[in-house]
Parts: C-alpha cells; structure tokens; sequence
C-alpha cells in the first residue's frame, strides 16, 4: 500500500516521502496515529505542490536574510561598563544586551536576542567579535568593544 508520510518515522522514511507498506501496518497504526495518508493521484499532487511552495519559502527567507546581513555588516558597537583594576566587569554584556542596542539602531527588523550567538557573556574589557544567526547559511559578525565607564 503507498502512503506519504506526514511526519518521519524511524526506519520507514521523512516528512513527505512515499513509502509503499503492508497494508495491516498502515490501517492498523500509520494511518490511525496520522503519521501518513493514502497516496492517491489528489494527495501526491497536492504533496507536490506544497513542496513547490516550501521551496519557495525557503528561497524567500535566506534572500530575507541575506537582505538583513548586509544591513548588518560593519556595525561595531561599544559597550562602557563598570569594571575593576583588573580588566573585569562588575557585570557582564550579554546576548540581550547586544540585541538590544542593535534595536535602538536605524534597522528595519526587530533583532531576537536568540539570534545573538554569545557562547557565555562578555565579562571582561576588550573587543570580542559577536556572530548574528539571521538563517542556517547566514550569519554576520558585528565587533563589540567593551571599555570602561560608568552606567
């Protein structure tokens, strides 16, 4: 019996493949548990066009993104907070410290700070390139200083 899988199912198949099975598994469990649907000539074009408009999707979001990067490039910001003799901060720069300041900015897009890939907060003074997630293939570094002053 052909199906196509709605959801991936180990050993079997992803997300939109057809798959041809016996038939008591797919009445008895694809089926009932909507992992898959019948593979009728309605549903495979069906399937074929929302993969045409998935694809167009995805085209759309890395040009988007790509749009987004190249506002970003080059952008430096700095940071002045309170640090001791030695170089360290009373507080740290954060994620959401970056993605804020990046929002007061002239952008015409909301930056999440979920996107800012700090590995751990910057706590200690110095410059330290920051990688901005815009898309899986687009990312963009922007450099933030952190120099001492007062908040």
């Amino acid at each position: 019996m052909k199906l196509i899988l709605r959801k991936t199912v180990d050993r079997l198949g992803g997300q939109g493949d057809v798959v041809d099975v016996k038939a008591g598994y797919a009445r008895n469990y694809l089926i009932p548990q909507g992992l898959a649907f019948l593979a009728s000539g309605a549903n495979l074009r069906r399937l074929e066009r929302e993969r045409g408009e998935a694809e167009e999707h995805a085209k759309h979001d890395y040009l988007e993104a790509r749009r987004r990067a190249s506002l970003l490039e080059g952008i430096s910001m700095v940071f002045h907070v309170r640090a001791g003799e030695d170089g360290k901060l009373f507080g740290a720069v954060t994620n959401a410290d970056v993605a804020d300041r990046l929002n007061q900015g002239e952008l015409d897009f909301e930056v999440d700070r979920r996107i800012v890939m700090l590995d751990e907060p910057l706590k200690m003074l110095g410059t330290a390139n920051v990688v901005v997630r815009l898309h899986s293939q687009v990312d963009v570094e922007i450099e933030v200083q952190v120099e001492r002053g007062e908040e």
